[in-house]
């Protein structure tokens, strides 16, 4: 079936023919011709990715009266993203039809500037339920005039808490009206509207209900939840040309997780409700222009992303409403394209996934987390075949190339290859080399004693904490400077007040224990550190051994150099050295303060940090 057989007038075939469409998918063949001919009140059902916009779209460009420069119809969704999103292919579907009005109504934008949108006069205005009854009780649009109302994504506007907005909203819309109320799943909340709202509403269903895309493969990985972040980070790196979505469930998680992966050397950004709308539109031109790789979103902020080709969704944790993880995974596999959908799973999560399955009728795979061999293995020949699909310019390089050749002369092609594939593969093999095992053993069991299973890792702990001014980041760049390694070798960071806990791998052991002989200060206090051995519990530290973190520490504890003056708490800064040559031998005496880099009257060597405040 091609879009002419659908119905449409010539310039709705104009634009759908400017924009690439060819043939119609399954819901568009359905709702298309049945809404665009004869108006009836409609319940459809289709997963995300499968075209409703275009399915529910065109029918109303299709019935709007040009020439009524009245409110005509009336859609609601769920984010301000899908809102935008909705406004945006409207108009490109109307850009022959001379005269049509549209306009979004959202929050977070100036709502001075929508109301003069509205009095200028719209054919359609697109809206989410808060702003649009706040318009509604500023009287500042009247609905008396609207033909149809579009309810989208309704299970999840529901699911947000919209249901007496909607209520509201609906109850100021004439009697006289035609629904059209387009849903993934099928709960008793939209049972309850289609009930009060319509009238023996045609009920057209894409797929079955409440089921997930056929076109997604579901696989899931268990792991303690200490390793979750370093299995989200070996993902991703055994995935190299990933293009995906990352899930937490708040926002505090989901920024955090962000800010990680940027400062471990990953394409990544935020997306929750604390960005302001400006922050929002930056990071999401960035991620549909492809140039960040994983977007890190909340479950409301994700809603309304239509973006081409995303390859994986990973549930960073599973949603706690199991319908949300259809809403999830059908970022990927849109228009018919395949896609991954990924969960990092704790082992009490796990029966979830049996929950998750029951409804989406669909399997999961279980599936180990790549191991340090596995991701060299997948970079290196990622990187084999970039080079083999490389575009050369030849006119470009030919002046460059007597030059190399003679640069090259005495190596051989095979040592040239191995040479310019080291260049980039050694970056993988010397972080990867050592990495511990992520996959939970046969008894559950992933870590032991502060140490992963194959006693790789080891966890510290050392007397510095939030009242240091230390967050998560700062601690992490403060103790690599001091041992002189790679960030990414300090994970699993737990920022206490006046203590906190890391983890390292084993080899580095001695290195950080040889801190304690150094003689290195922070605000007045002896720098110390220990090997913490933990009870391992799901879910992290607990109050667990007599300590109030619940971890047993080798040796005592004492604040040496002081201690805090009176509760009071510190704001120093660090900043990192100017060079390493600025760290001396174990008999050097290095001081961390507030105060600016100066010697010591004694005519020791100190190392002073300045007044930047760590940011939380």
């Amino acid at each position: 079936m091609t879009f002419q057989e659908l119905g449409l007038n010539d310039d709705l075939l104009k634009a759908v023919t400017d924009l690439g469409f060819t043939s119609p998918t399954p819901i568009q063949q359905q709702t298309i011709p049945q809404l665009s001919k004869s108006l009836s009140d409609v319940v459809a059902l289709a997963q995300t990715g499968t075209g409703k916009t275009a399915a529910f779209g065109l029918p109303i460009l299709n019935n709007i009266d040009l020439d009524n420069k009245k409110v005509q119809a009336l859609i609601l969704s769920p984010t301000r993203e899908l809102c935008v999103q909705i406004t945006n292919d409207l108009k490109n579907y109307s850009k022959y039809m001379r005269g049509f009005g549209i306009t979004s109504v959202y929050g977070g934008a100036s709502i001075e500037n929508q109301i003069k949108d509205i009095k200028r006069g719209v054919h359609v205005i697109v809206a989410t339920p808060g702003r649009l009854v706040d318009l509604i009780e500023r009287r500042a649009v009247n609905l008396n005039t609207v033909k149809i109302v579009v309810l989208d994504e309704a299970d999840e506007m529901l699911h947000m808490g919209f249901k007496d907005s909607l209520d509201a909203i609906l109850s100021e819309t004439p009697e006289e009206k035609y629904t059209w109320l387009f849903s993934a799943t099928m709960p008793r909340e939209v049972e309850r509207i289609a009930k009060n709202y319509m009238s023996t509403p045609i009920e057209i269903t894409s797929g079955k209900k409440n089921e997930g895309a056929e076109n997604i493969k579901h696989i899931y990985y268990v792991v303690n939840p200490r390793e979750r972040y370093l299995a989200l980070k070996r993902i991703a790196d055994y995935f190299p040309e990933i293009f995906g979505i990352v899930f937490c469930r708040t926002r505090a998680e989901t920024q955090e997780v962000a800010e990680s992966l940027i400062k471990d050397g990953y394409s990544a950004d935020a997306l929750h409700g604390d960005l302001s709308q400006a922050q929002r539109d930056f990071v999401m031109k960035r991620f549909r222009n492809r140039t960040l790789q994983m977007l890190v979103a909340t479950d409301v902020a994700a809603r309304g992303i239509d973006v081409d080709s995303v390859t994986h969704v990973i549930n960073y944790n599973l949603p706690e409403d199991v319908e949300n993880y259809t809403h999830r995974t059908g970022r990927t596999g849109r228009a018919g394209k395949s896609g991954i959908a990924m969960a990092i799973v704790s082992p009490k999560e796990a029966g979830k996934i049996k929950d998750i399955e029951r409804i989406l009728k669909n399997k999961f795979e279980k599936m180990n987390v790549p191991t340090g061999v596995d991701v060299c293995e997948k970079q290196l020949f990622h990187l084999v075949h970039k080079l083999h699909d490389v575009e050369v310019k030849d006119e470009e390089i030919e002046k460059f190339l007597p030059k190399i050749y003679e640069e090259l002369k005495d190596l051989s092609k095979e040592e040239i290859i191995k040479r310019l594939i080291s260049e980039e593969f050694n970056r993988f093999y010397n972080y990867y080399q050592n990495a511990p095992d992520l996959n939970l053993g046969k008894d559950g069991k992933g870590s032991v004693d502060g140490a992963f299973g194959n006693g790789r890792t080891t966890r510290f702990f050392i007397n510095m904490g939030n009242l240091d001014g230390f967050n998560p980041n700062s601690i992490k760049d403060f103790l690599c400077d001091l041992v002189k390694i790679h960030n990414r070798m300090v994970f699993n960071v737990d920022v206490k007040n006046s203590f906190s806990f890391f983890e390292t791998e084993s080899k580095f052991v001695d290195n950080f224990l040889a801190i304690n002989s150094q003689d290195i200060e922070f605000n007045g206090r002896k720098v110390s550190l220990e090997v913490s051995h933990r009870k391992m519990r799901d879910g992290g530290g607990s109050r667990e051994g007599g300590s109030r973190d619940g971890e047993k520490r080798s040796g005592g504890y004492s604040r040496s150099g002081g201690g805090y003056k009176g509760g009071e708490k510190r704001d120093g800064g660090f900043k990192r050295p100017r060079s390493s040559s600025s760290f001396g031998g174990s008999s050097e005496k290095r001081s961390f303060n507030r105060s600016s880099d100066s010697g010591s009257g004694s005519g020791e060597r100190k190392r002073t940090f300045g007044k930047s405040k760590f940011r939380d």
